[in-house]
């Protein structure tokens, strides 16, 4: 079959000489082959003064009590895939507090092939990161070499929550896949930015105006590009959640699909109809963003709308069948990563097990066989866990 994500448009309608992906489905793959860590060492990384730490490649069980540093581990692993925290905005919130910097290094292995990556986060300074002691310029150049799916308490809420949780799912999930999205976004909110203080601040500096068209046919072309990535990962995130959550609820229907701009008749369509629509869009507020001095147009309240049996699930299902929605999209965002990679990302269960009920909680183990996969965990739901693998005792920054 035709892979979703490796047929392109032409590479001259790309803001960056590459391209966006074009309707397909996924392939297929019958390899064997999982993303792993096999160690860790930290430095001034929150809690860990120094300490080092070698995985298994099947399931690490992360015990101890509250507050002694499990999730901070999880973090440093995911800290991997992109050089970004998934709890903190700003890279000094991870730096102990009486350090100056934190450093984080791993071996990882990804296509059967062994790399090292060191990341040193230095309070006022650019963050440096290296790969087999090459140096990277951003952490955007870290996507793809190794990939995680984190699945925490937040994620239980992914269905009644506002649409930033969801936007979050995508946002995080397609740079995984591909990191060009992931240069689209971060210019996207440059963009944004820019456009955002031309509206507010042109009254008092009448040349500003000017700019304003400039900016708003760059906001549109990379909505456009954004917007053709993320509904074929909506398509695709379904097609996988709608087998799992059939299984996992008894039968139930779950449907995902993708909203943006409202001009955009059809997402599937090309980039360039899809740039001519939001042009449109921007065209009709334009009045309504000099009023306000606010950015009304673009793809920054874009939604996955989610419904069960036909009907909208953040109205009108109950917080079990929310869960159950929840959980099968996360489920199907690690098939996702193995479809796309022809390999199991690693998988992250941060403190998930005690917010489940019991049939939820033995669906999800019985779901997770394959892959490496770390869960953390109080002392007393150890027993739950299946005996096979390592377990790692966490207390104060100190790990056994």
């Amino acid at each position: 079959m035709e892979s979703l994500w490796d047929n392109f448009i032409n590479p001259s309608q790309s803001p960056y000489g590459d391209s966006s992906p074009q309707r397909g489905e996924l392939r297929g793959s019958d390899s064997n082959k999982n993303m792993k860590i096999k160690s860790l060492e930290l430095s001034g990384f929150r809690n860990y003064e120094n300490q080092k730490v070698e995985f298994c490649p099947g399931v690490n069980v992360i015990t101890g009590d509250n507050a002694q540093g499990k999730t901070n581990l999880l973090e440093s692993i995911f800290y991997l895939t992109g050089a970004k925290s998934f709890r903190s905005r700003y890279d000094r919130e991870v730096i102990a507090f009486d350090r100056d910097e934190a450093k984080i290094s791993a071996v990882v292995e990804s296509d059967e092939r062994e790399q090292k990556i060191d990341i040193c986060l230095k309070k006022g300074r650019k963050k440096q990161i290296s790969v087999n002691n090459n140096r990277l310029k951003t952490g955007m150049e870290l996507a793809g070499r190794f990939t995680c799916v984190l699945f925490s308490p937040d994620d239980l809420y992914l269905i009644k929550e506002g649409a930033c949780i969801r936007r979050r799912l995508m946002d995080t999930c397609i740079s995984q896949l591909k990191p060009r999205y992931g240069r689209l976004i971060s210019e996207y909110a440059k963009v944004y930015a820019h456009k955002s203080q031309i509206l507010k601040c042109y009254h008092d500096k009448p040349s500003l105006f000017d700019t304003l068209d400039i900016f708003n046919q760059r906001l549109a072309l990379l909505s456009a590009h954004i917007i053709s990535y993320r509904v074929r990962f909506v398509k695709a995130l379904e097609e996988h959640a709608k087998k799992i959550h059939r299984d996992f609820s008894g039968g139930e229907e779950l449907t995902l699909r993708y909203k943006t701009v409202s001009t955009v008749s059809d997402p599937f369509e090309s980039v360039e109809n899809i740039y001519e629509q939001i042009l449109r869009h921007q065209e009709c507020h334009k009045r309504a963003e000099l009023e306000s001095g606010n950015c009304l147009t673009g793809i920054h309240k874009d939604d996955i709308e989610i419904f069960i049996n036909g009907l909208e699930a953040r109205k009108f299902a109950s917080q079990g069948q929310c869960r159950t929605a929840a959980l099968s999209i996360k489920l199907a965002e690690r098939e996702l990563h193995r479809e796309s990679k022809g390999e199991y990302p690693v998988l992250l269960l941060d403190d998930v097990l005690s917010e489940l009920d019991p049939n939820r909680r033995s669906f999800i183990l019985n779901r997770i066989e394959n892959g490496q996969i770390f869960i953390t965990c109080c002392g007393e739901e150890q027993s739950l866990l299946k005996a096979s693998g390592r377990v790692i005792k966490v207390r104060n920054g100190v790990l056994d």
